[in-house]
């Protein structure tokens, strides 16, 4: 007599889970290794050379301008930010860092020193900032620690400063730059965020004169950046086709750093 091929029979419950379970740890032990392996070779690959950027391993820094390019390719001035009621503004302002702004200042005396493309130095006082429309935004403030607030502020906006002070030409160029009067602190910013419509050069803080430590009398808000591109106490503007300095990104930081 043949003998008769056996049934297979059906996995129990406990049977699946076990078999689950096992698949499941064995995919995350493989992921786990080939993620020690990448942070390894990511760590002990060298380190680029300081320039406009520094601080970061050759790999990552290769990633990040790559980043810089996808989003600047697909980069609207059409889309803005939300914004909120004013009710909803933090009354005590977070503030970070103090990079730039250690060095006495005689807030009457400030002027701000814009290069145009032709090397031609032009200054703006604080007089000549305010007799233009002001504009106002409350917005949600992000900063690369991972912490956000509702600000509100209020100022010029760049794109009124660029049209009254006949900087259209200079807007052709790919980056605008700005630096503190002492120079410690610089950011570069791409021409299409600078002149995003929610950008203003602020000088008011919740409705009132900023104060010394938030970068009075005249500050960067670009609501498409996060917080290290909001430099404080403008003293430089610059406009070319190279990447201007910028302090974070000579850290190891992102040059780009949209949201």
């Amino acid at each position: 007599m043949k003998n008769q091929k056996k049934t297979k029979q059906p996995l129990t419950i406990d049977q699946k889970i076990k078999r689950r379970n096992f698949l499941s740890l064995g995919v995350f032990a493989l992921g786990s290794a080939a993620a020690y392996k990448g942070w390894r070779w990511l760590s002990t690959s060298a380190e680029e050379l300081t320039g406009v950027t520094g601080g970061a391993q050759v790999p990552l820094r290769r990633a990040l301008n790559k980043t810089e390019l996808f989003f600047r390719n697909f980069f609207s001035r059409n889309h803005l930010v939300k914004t909120y009621p004013k009710a909803m503004a933090a009354k005590n302002v977070r503030q970070n860092s103090d990079i730039g702004l250690e060095s006495d200042i005689v807030l009457a005396d400030w002027k701000m020193e814009v290069k145009r493309a032709n090397g031609e130095l032009m200054y703006i006082t604080m007089d000549q900032i305010k007799t233009l429309p002001k504009t106002e935004i409350v917005y949600d403030f992000k900063c690369v620690e991972g912490w956000d607030q509702i600000q509100y502020w209020g100022g010029l906006k760049m794109l009124d400063f660029i049209e009254h002070f006949g900087l259209a030409e200079e807007t052709k160029t790919q980056y605008m730059g700005l630096m503190t009067p002492d120079k410690e602190y610089q950011v570069g910013l791409d021409m299409d965020s600078a002149i995003h419509p929610q950008t203003i050069l602020a000088y008011e803080m919740n409705g009132q004169p900023i104060p010394l430590n938030h970068g009075a009398p005249l500050r960067l808000i670009i609501p498409v950046k996060y917080g290290i591109k909001n430099l404080k106490r403008i003293g430089y503007m610059t406009f070319s086709n190279t990447r201007p300095p910028d302090y974070w990104a000579r850290e190891g930081y992102d040059y780009y750093s949209g949201l």
